[in-house]
């Protein structure tokens, strides 16, 4: 679960909690009169709160009607007081009545929807799914855009650590933690908060080597000021390194390391999938170490963060080959 309050589901919740039947209710609901709150929910989804609830209950419907529920049981359950008046409704909005809803619709997937100027549909079994129209050009951008939220995300997250561990002393910030913990042989061990973070960066700074065919790097010091001036050199080098990936569709190209001995090939999006994996890992470490600490950190949750979050570091389609 996130923390912090997601007003679209707030709003949502007044519209389509079952005992919501008027929009004195959903006002109620959300402490609001009902000019106001009617005003407030369709300038923020392009519809009223009326329509919008009995759109959704339609569809729900739909979708029972396709799993095998009867006409009968499902005009009550969508709270029409009649067969004949749920039939007429449906009809209205699907163009058949609910008695060939079994057959017109398929076995799955979002055919129950209908048009909606705002994406929220209901999703089963009691959920809502909100589309994302303007974005879904091509499955190619979805997964780059997924790709983007996650390398983002690391980058984000990172530095919000890297602000948090500002909190700490010199001997806090190097005591060690967990004695002998090591999470790739290669890196060595990371007991400490000095360790972790200095390798959430140095990890990155090894693979850019090598994917530039690069010496080497020297690992930087391991005092905070000095880890954070190397991840603000770094973090925009690695973004623009997966930016380019994607743009020359790369993802399978073969990277051959001369850094390990002896030299070993690797797949590209196998390495962004190792180096955010093994961040993920000592992000969350880190996390551990400064609560061990005494400090207060969040989860470093992506929900919440691409809920509250703009994305400003990453875009992985801008395409800069003109600069």
């Amino acid at each position: 679960m996130t923390d912090g309050r997601d007003r679209l589901r707030e709003l949502l919740d007044a519209v389509l909690d079952e005992n919501n039947a008027t929009l004195e209710r959903m006002a109620r609901h959300a402490y609001a009169s009902p000019w106001h709150f009617s005003r407030r929910f369709t300038l923020g989804t392009g519809e009223s709160p009326v329509a919008l609830r009995r759109r959704v209950i339609l569809e729900r419907a739909a979708w029972q009607l396709r799993e095998g529920a009867t006409v009968t049981e499902t005009a009550f359950a969508a709270g029409y007081d009649s067969v004949e008046g749920f039939g007429r409704a449906f009809a209205r909005a699907y163009g058949y009545p609910p008695s060939a809803a079994i057959r017109v619709l398929g076995s799955g997937g979002s055919d129950h929807w209908l048009s909606s100027p705002n994406g929220v549909h209901f999703h089963p079994p009691t959920n809502l799914w909100v589309e994302d129209d303007e974005r879904r050009e091509s499955a190619a951008v979805t997964a780059g855009e997924v790709v983007a939220q996650m390398v983002q995300h690391d980058l984000a997250d990172t530095q919000i650590l890297l602000e948090c561990a500002s909190g700490l002393d010199d001997d806090e910030y190097a005591r060690v933690r967990f004695p002998g913990l090591v999470v790739l042989e290669w890196d060595g061990p990371e007991e400490s908060v000095a360790a972790a973070l200095g390798n959430l960066v140095w990890s990155k700074e090894v693979w850019l080597a090598s994917m530039s065919g690069g010496e080497q790097p020297e690992r930087g010091a391991a005092d905070l000021a000095s880890v954070r001036s190397r991840f603000a050199d770094v973090a925009p080098r690695w973004a623009e390194a997966v930016r380019d990936i994607h743009r020359r569709s790369a993802w399978g190209d073969l990277l051959i390391d001369a850094l390990c001995e002896p030299p070993e090939s690797f797949v590209l999006g196998g390495v962004i999938n190792h180096v955010l994996t093994f961040s993920a890992h000592r992000r969350q470490l880190v996390r551990h170490m400064l609560r061990a600490a005494g400090l207060t950190v969040d989860h470093g949750d992506p929900l919440a963060w691409v809920r509250d979050a703009p994305l400003a570091l990453v875009d992985i389609d801008d395409d800069r080959s003109d600069r």
